[in-house]
Order: structure tokens, then C-alpha cells, then sequence
């Protein structure tokens, strides 16, 4: 039912976070720009060709100063010509250093200095000694969404239930430690090891059920999401190491709050030394759903189950050496 409620709310956080992502998707005003200096003509004709960046000419950098402080312009960009064999074009751009605008004027005049620099490069291609490889025609610039879903949203939505298992299996642990439950549980016909089961393989089943969910809610609202199945068996191996994880610490500390404090600490650990892996499984996931997946990409897959299956049989036969009457 949270999930639920959540996903009510998916588009206002598709909407904010792809503004966090992307700022430029975001849209906004035309950007005023003060333009200055030796190279004033090139920066001029390159951005009366942009519908992003309204340029503001001025006789000198001291004047478009002097407007950017009066709040005229959004930022300045000034350029002059090095006096070196190349002919080096150097530009200084000044944005406002603490503004809600800031990272929008960033990212544009971002876009603008790579139109610039490519405008620069057209001209003095006849200076070139030999032909560079031709480029594809341009076939305007994707959606942000598009990257955006697949590179970070879906791997936020696969990944959360697994570690919130993880997180929840410590709880359930420590507090049968902590209150003195797990005596009453000992007078079933059960042995540690069904116990640890139990609460193992009912937070590792949740965990591909709620990303099955989300894969459902999110082709519903028409994003096409391949290799379901496979995804499926990637959440509930990453689940299975992550609850693996929980429940070894919550035995080893048998205190919730240790135990959940070195839980998230390893947890966060392990998801960033992921990336020394020839493929961070954020990236696994990624290709599986827009089916671009490779044989390394399966390999993956292979990997990250037969560990998680590893992780759990340890866990049991560790389980099955503990002394009930110690716990």
C-alpha cells in the first residue's frame, strides 16, 4: 500500500528528480549574457543562432561587469586571442556564485561554449594537415527522461527493496534477541536454523514481488521494461545477500541498534566498491531493460547469484554450529 502511494506521486518525483539529473530539462527563461572582448563578433553569431542565450554586446569587460552587478545580465563571457603560435581563444565566463539559477546558467552556457568551441574548430579547419574521421549526422538531441529512467530511477526502484529487507530482517532478529522471544519460539518443533529461514526467505520473497510492481506501474505508464524475469532474479540475489548480511550481523551483535548502524554502513560500503566490477550492477540493470544486454551482462547476473547462493548456505551452516542457549 506505501508503494502504492508512492508510485501516485511518481510523475511530481520523475518531474524533480530529472531536474536534478538534467537541469537543462527543465526549461526556464532565455538566458541574458553580457559578451565582451576580442573574439566578441564569434561569440555574437554563435549565439544569435541559439533560442537558449540572448547576447548583450558591451564595449568592454569592465561595462559588462558593471551590469552583471546591476542585475541586467545573468552571467558575463569576455574572450581575447593568446599571443602564441596558435592563436589560442581564451574565455572567462562569470556566473553568480549563490543563486537558485545557478547550476540552470551553468549547464547553458555550458551548452553555448561547446557550440563555440565548435564553431572555432569549423573555422580553422582549413589549418588541419589531415582529414578527421566524419562524424554521423546529428539526430537531435534524446529525451532526458529516457536516461534518466533507465540509469536512475529503475535501479532506485530495484534496489530499494532488497536493502530495505536487509533492513528489516535486523529487526525482526534482534528484537526475538533482545526481548527474549526467541526462547518462546524454541518451544515449536523448530530449530535455529527454521527460524533463521523463515525470517530469511520471507523478506528475500517480498523484495522481487515489490520490482515486479514497479516494472508493472512503470509500463503502464508506457515505459517499455525488457528482461523482466531477469531483473527479477537480479533483485532477489542482491536481496538475498542483503538480508544474509542483516541477519549475520544481528547475530553477531544481537543488538538492534549496532546492528543497524553496521548494516547500513556495509551495505553503502559494498554498493560503491561495485564499481570495480566489470559492470556496477546499476549498469546491469540498465541494459536489461532497454534489452541491451551482453554476454558479460548475463555473466553478471551469474555472478551476483551463485554468490548470493554461496552467502546463504554459509549462513545456515553457521547458524547450525550456534548454541541456541548462548543466543
Amino acid at each position: 500500500m506505501i508503494q502504492l502511494v508512492i508510485a501516485g506521486f511518481s510523475s511530481f518525483l520523475v518531474v524533480g528528480l530529472t531536474a536534478l539529473y538534467d537541469p537543462a530539462s527543465a526549461g526556464g527563461d532565455e538566458l541574458t549574457v553580457g559578451i565582451s572582448g576580442e573574439t566578441e563578433d564569434q561569440l555574437l553569431a554563435v549565439a544569435m543562432e541559439r533560442d537558449d542565450v540572448e547576447p548583450r554586446p558591451y564595449v568592454s569587460e569592465a561595462a559588462a561587469m558593471e551590469a552583471f552587478e546591476r542585475g541586467e545580465v545573468d552571467a558575463v563571457v569576455s574572450g581575447r586571442v593568446l599571443a602564441d603560435e596558435a592563436e589560442t581563444v581564451q574565455l572567462d565566463v562569470v556566473v553568480p556564485a549563490e543563486d537558485l539559477r545557478t547550476t540552470l546558467i551553468v549547464t547553458t552556457l555550458r551548452e553555448y561554449l561547446i557550440a563555440v568551441e565548435a564553431a572555432e574548430r569549423q573555422e580553422r579547419a582549413h589549418e588541419l594537415s589531415f582529414t578527421p574521421i566524419e562524424l554521423p549526422e546529428e539526430t537531435g538531441e534524446g529525451s532526458p527522461y529516457f536516461g534518466f529512467t533507465y540509469t536512475i530511477l529503475l535501479p532506485l526502484l530495484l534496489f530499494l527493496p532488497p536493502f530495505i529487507s536487509g533492513s528489516i530482517a535486523v529487526d525482526s532478529m534482534t528484537e526475538e534477541l533482545e526481548r527474549g522471544t526467541l526462547e518462546l519460539l524454541r518451544v515449536a518443533p523448530l530449530s535455529l536454523v527454521d527460524v533463521v529461514d523463515g525470517k530469511a526467505l520471507g523478506m528475500i520473497a517480498i523484495a522481487p514481488l515489490q520490482a515486479l510492481l514497479w516494472i508493472g506501474l512503470l509500463r503502464v505508464n508506457g515505459i517499455g521494461i525488457s528482461n523482466s524475469w531477469v531483473l527479477a532474479v537480479t533483485v532477489t540475489a542482491i536481496a538475498t545477500l542483503a538480508v544474509v548480511i542483516g541477519l549475520m550481523l544481528a547475530l553477531l551483535t544481537r543488538q538492534r541498534r549496532q546492528a543497524q548502524l553496521l548494516y547500513s554502513i556495509l551495505v553503502l560500503l559494498l554498493f560503491g566498491l561495485a564499481v570495480a566490477l566489470p559492470e556496477h550492477p546499476a549498469s546491469t540493470i540498465a541494459k536489461l531493460a532497454i534489452d541491451s544486454a551482453t554476454f558479460g551482462t548475463f555473466a553478471h547476473v551469474g555472478f551476483i547469484t551463485a554468490l548470493a547462493v554461496g552467502s546463504y548456505l554459509f549462513m545456515r551452516r553457521y547458524v547450525t554450529q550456534l548454541n541456541p542457549e548462548r543466543l
